[in-house]
């Protein structure tokens, strides 16, 4: 497996002039439902290579653009982008190649930007990049970047150079190790047009106080982020953030996994199943520990990533766009894609045997929630009966107080579920199917809903079970006592915000135009704020707060916030009473489900004084206001 997994990338990887200047695939879309499932082994990302190890491991990991077999064997290959090793060129892979922390011992990370061809020229984007959001807007220029531009006539995709900056989804890190959104970056390029702003608007601030705080220095194209591993031990991932193409950045490869272990609020390696990758594994080895990340994605059928290239693929409206209506050309409310791909392959196999496997799972959709059930028959109409029932041990930010059973998963972009899958007993021979019934469509609570197509999206990878190899010695799910959870303590202020979504203001019944977080007045309404207006969150360093975040929207809406674990407090509809979050949501998380027309309500404590983002995650709202920055005080 281990094989399977590097060959999924360094087997076809590409000279950068042969992969080079692609832009958006322009053959038909390939039917979903001609794709051959179960065709290809589920890869299982190796652990990424360090340059050293120390007191402090370093990494040097480049995004690059390459080729690499997403569709099943006999398919054509597809252009992606990805994170990797420079000096590992084998390593360049989507899903990238996993980081293995330890909790208290930092990992420093030199991030490059590596979009550029073979004679060092910019790569266009592999998708349609809409350049009238509120975006990086590289050609604005230092006065004009991180804006939203104003065109005489309606723009086409930009295909200028491309920046970018890496977040660590869940990290616990100061400001400038944050990847903030406006701290993105270009590649080191020779051909950057003149007058293209380089960097973000925040990235020389950060620069400075990185290399006066941690002394190593940053270079053209690159950003040099220090991580402290300060939280417990949990399923983070890092990926692409940058300021209105996050969507496109992910959608086009840029994600991986980041798993922080050890500490006194971890297991030992015997209780739970493993092993999970690691270094210098000889070909051959069996995991029982595997992450996957969870994604929908089209495809045309030269094997290249669709993705929509107007409006009009949303609501079927045609414009009048820039400079007549206030309605984007090109960006999507939402996108769900019609396949589905665990770790960069679309429906694969996973042989296991008759024991215990610990599967990191990681929601890594745009926008798609996922209810996600074992069953025997992946066709079966749906509710369909579960044939295993997983028990899941840790969320977000770690362990769980207690294990829980579960019949079916549900899991919000963005969300990390810690399970284990027991296998014991199964005869070899047995097919196990993972299946989503969440909707093909935005999430909006409850279950009345029509679930995902069963041919297609409703499917999501095989277990093939096999001869049993060697013993099971983990303890069973049922019989864990998982490390001791601390509540947080009494909170010293209570926010109200707001979720809401806007139709356009001058086109009649079109929309929507975007969607916004916010404040409520006095009457309990919402005021819709913009990115670049004023910080409203600003809590002081040191001090533990509420948030309670009123939904008026009719969809869910997954909401991180940056640089913090909370506790979710409860949810609660107009006119009833609140209600305690799920079971499996009582641990720590940095992700919560706001469901529409409710009050959702988390508490975290802020510990470090920085500029840092809080935001929707389904990546279309993200990237055209439902993000706002927030700043933590330092305490007098």
């Amino acid at each position: 497996m281990l094989r399977a997994g590097a060959a999924g990338g360094a087997g076809l990887l590409l000279p950068a002039a042969a992969a080079a200047r692609t832009g958006a695939g322009r053959a038909a879309p390939l039917d979903p439902a001609k794709i051959e499932k179960y065709a290809a082994e589920l890869v299982i990302p190796p652990v990424m290579p360090p340059d050293r190890r120390g007191g402090t491991d370093r990494y040097t990991i480049a995004v690059r653009q390459f080729r690499q077999r997403l569709l099943p064997p006999g398919s054509p290959a597809t252009t992606v982008w990805g994170y990797g090793s420079p000096r590992h060129p084998e390593t360049f892979h989507y899903p990238a190649h996993t980081i293995e922390a330890q909790t208290d011992r930092p990992v420093e990370v030199r991030w490059v930007n590596q979009l550029v061809d073979a004679r060092g020229r910019h790569l266009p984007h592999l998708l349609p990049v809409d350049p009238t959001l509120h975006w990086a807007n590289p050609p604005g220029g230092a006065s004009g970047r991180d804006s939203r531009p104003s065109f005489t006539s309606t723009p086409g995709p930009y295909t200028g150079p491309v920046p970018i900056v890496t977040h660590l989804h869940g990290g616990l890190n100061d400001e400038e190790n944050d990847g903030y959104p406006e701290a993105w970056y270009l590649p080191a390029a020779r051909d950057i047009p003149r007058g293209h702003a380089s960097a973000g608007s925040f990235y020389e601030e950060f620069r400075r106080k990185s290399e006066a705080g941690n002394g190593t220095r940053w270079g053209r194209g690159d950003a040099v982020f220090r991580y402290g591993n300060r939280g417990r031990p949990a399923a983070l991932w890092f990926h692409d953030h940058c300021l209105g193409i996050t969507r496109l950045n992910i959608y086009a490869g840029l994600a991986g996994f980041y798993l922080l272990r050890g500490g006194p609020a971890d297991l030992g390696r015997d209780v739970l199943p493993g092993p999970a990758p690691r270094p210098g594994d000889p070909p051959g080895t069996r995991y029982y520990e595997i992450p996957i990340v969870i994604q929908d994605r089209s495809f045309n059928t030269d094997g290249s990533l669709a993705y929509p290239a107007s409006r009009a693929a949303f609501d079927g409206f045609k414009g009048p766009y820039a400079p007549a209506s206030d309605i984007s050309p090109i960006w999507n409310p939402e996108f769900f894609a019609d396949t589905m791909l665990a770790n960069g392959r679309t429906w694969p196999v996973l042989p296991v045997e008759p024991r215990r496997y610990r599967f990191r799972l990681l929601n890594g959709c745009n926008g798609r929630t996922l209810i996600l059930k074992i069953v025997t028959d992946p066709l079966a109409r749906r509710p369909a009966s579960a044939a295993l029932t997983p028990w899941q041990i840790g969320g977000d930010a770690g362990f769980l107080p207690a294990p829980v059973r579960l019949d079916r998963l549900l899991i919000a972009p963005a969300e990390r579920a810690d399970v284990i899958v027991d296998f014991t007993g199964l005869p070899a021979g047995t097919e196990l199917y993972l299946i989503n019934e969440g909707p093909d469509t935005v999430f909006k609570g409850g279950t009345d809903f029509a679930p995902a197509n069963p041919r297609t999206t409703g499917q999501v990878m095989k277990f093939a079970v096999r001869p049993l190899t060697a013993p099971d010695r983990s303890t069973p799910p049922e019989q864990l006592t998982l490390p001791a959870f601390q509540p947080l303590g009494a909170a010293r202020r209570t926010r109200r915000l707001s979720l809401s979504e806007a139709d356009s203001a001058r086109l009649k019944g079109v929309g929507p135009r975007a969607a916004f977080l916010g404040t409520l007045d006095r009457a309990g309404r919402p005021v819709p704020l913009t990115w670049d207006a004023p910080v409203t969150e600003d809590p002081v360093a040191g001090t533990t707060e509420i948030w309670e975040i009123h939904n008026t929207t009719p969809d869910a809406h997954p909401i991180h916030i940056h640089e913090v674990h909370f506790q979710v407090v409860d949810r609660q509809r107009t006119g009833r009473r609140a209600r305690a979050p799920e079971a499996w949501e009582r641990g720590p998380k940095d992700t919560v489900l706001a469901l529409p027309n409710e009050i959702t309500r988390v508490k975290a404590r802020f510990d470090r004084a920085g500029r840092f983002v809080w935001h929707c995650h389904l990546l279309e709202h993200e990237d055209n206001e439902m993000m706002r920055p927030y700043l933590i005080r330092a305490a007098r």
